[in-house]
């Protein structure tokens, strides 16, 4: 999601078959197919995790506007969950128990569609994520992407599918402006924004990664270590594991900051296709994406975005929605501007299944999010207004779907689950349990936390309503 925002960063739903007491059960419950003897090793152990059920599904393939799943149409309705790497790291990071109870939560309630980070760089940002996926270029850590079999395991034994994340134009994973400290020998401290307060600054300096050579020679190194390893617990190469619908190249790439990016747009649109030429030569088995943010991620012009999704080497659009961090819902108070923010927030749906569908692609919403009432961060607090918010984006998506557009399902941001802070001021520190809300963000500011009852009975609503259509 975006780091940086202006000025500086109700009901209970009827769940008919899928009661609320199952979903929540699900937390404390271990998958129909783990034997209770392997359960307690499998907590610690790798090795305890089963291979593959034969139940699971296969490759999701694109067909004109939709997807397609064993020769269906795909459809989900889905979350971010980009620390599901880290929950699945050996003890000391991860946290597994935790990790295969909020899977069972998830899909109980109809989320199997997952997205994920699947790499981060060590940095010196203030509001950095640590441990790092990767410690210095061409440097791993092979136990956090241990954490990554693990999860791919335990999807798959769901039958989930997964989106993984390659790089991040954000600073609380790393990405691209580490790259380019890396490449320059410069300090991420001068334009860390958490520091100085200049996003526009910290953008430009990110969108440099795109013309440096060494720091694109390090990227696809990074790309072919993830894409083109084998899972240590099943011994499936990665590439040939239906889990993973699509490898996406980054986090809300930016040609840059909104006031100079469209003097990279060359640069930009060049790397996109380039990139993802490079992972689909890697990966032909599975969709490539870019992760961007829509128009609102391309300068905000909506030619920009279509030109950087004009090429045959990117399967999908992705596009995402953030009206309190773009202003047009009020970020300490959700409720005041709730009618004016959805009308624009529906409307910036609707244009971009529109330029989808010219284009001939399918398009997925795959991030959107909401604060909670009066802009609280305790999970006590109310959601009403971050209600009525999910129940207008879902209602519009599923009309959209009805009829036949090329919107083909959506990812909100972000799960939360069981973690907490006790923090005093709500912000992460190193050895927190995880939340959906990165390291740069207060811990509560959009994660929807497994007390969440109402907006995760929504959510499960639309899920089993997607699931639903022909």
């Amino acid at each position: 999601m975006p780091a940086g925002w202006a000025g500086g960063f109700g009901r209970i739903a009827m769940w008919g078959v899928l009661s609320l007491s199952v979903v929540l059960a699900a937390c404390s419950r271990r998958p129909a197919n783990e034997a209770d003897g392997g359960a307690n090793a499998a907590a610690g152990s790798a090795a305890a995790t089963p291979a593959v059920t034969s139940r699971q599904s296969g490759f999701v393939k694109v067909e004109g506007t939709r997807f397609v799943l064993d020769g269906k149409p795909y459809r989900f309705a889905g979350a971010n969950f980009w620390y599901g790497a880290y929950l699945g790291a050996p003890d000391g990071v991860g946290d597994r128990e935790r990790l295969r109870a909020e899977l069972d939560q998830l899909k109980a309630a109809g989320i199997d569609n997952l997205r994920v980070l699947a790499m981060s760089e060590a940095s010196g940002f203030k509001r950095g994520v640590r441990p790092a996926i990767m410690s210095a270029p061409g440097q791993y850590d092979e136990a956090m992407l241990q954490g990554l079999d693990y999860l791919l395991a335990e999807m798959a034994r769901r039958d989930m599918k997964a989106v993984l994340y390659l790089n991040n134009f954000w600073q609380w994973s790393g990405g691209m402006s580490q790259y380019v400290a890396w490449a320059t020998g410069g300090s991420v401290s001068e334009h860390d924004p958490d520091l100085t307060g200049d996003w526009n600054g910290f953008m430009q300096n990110s969108a440099r990664f795109y013309a440096i050579p060494e720091a694109q020679a390090w990227y696809r190194d990074a790309i072919a270590t993830v894409v083109g390893r084998t899972n240590s617990i099943t011994g499936v190469a990665y590439v040939d594991d239906p889990t993973v619908m699509s490898w996406q190249l980054a986090n809300e790439p930016r040609p840059g900051s909104d006031a100079g990016g469209k003097a990279n747009a060359d640069g930009y649109v060049r790397w996109i296709d380039e990139t993802a030429g490079y992972i689909r030569g890697l990966a032909p088995k599975q969709l490539v994406s870019t992760g961007s943010e829509g128009e609102k991620g391309s300068a905000g012009d909506m030619a920009l975005f279509v030109r950087a999704h004009d090429t045959p080497n990117v399967d999908y659009l992705t596009f995402h929605l953030w009206p309190s961090n773009w202003s047009w819902i009020d970020h300490k108070d959700p409720a005041a501007r709730l009618d004016s923010g959805l009308a624009t927030s529906l409307d910036y749906i609707d244009r971009h299944i529109e330029v989808a569908g010219k284009l001939g692609k399918p398009i997925v919403l795959s991030e959107f999010g909401l604060n909670r009432d009066q802009g609280a961060y305790d999970p006590a607090s109310g959601t009403q207004a971050r209600d009525r918010f999910y129940q207008a984006i879902y209602a519009r998506l599923l009309e959209r779907m009805q009829a036949g557009d090329a919107i083909a399902g959506s990812n909100f941001w972000a799960w939360g689950g069981r973690g907490r802070t006790t923090n005093a001021d709500w912000m992460w520190a190193p050895g927190d349990p995880f939340t959906g809300d990165p390291p740069q963000e207060a811990q509560g500011l959009f994660s929807l936390f497994d007390s969440d009852a109402s907006t995760l009975g929504i959510v499960s609503d639309h899920a089993r309503a997607v699931h639903a259509l022909p």
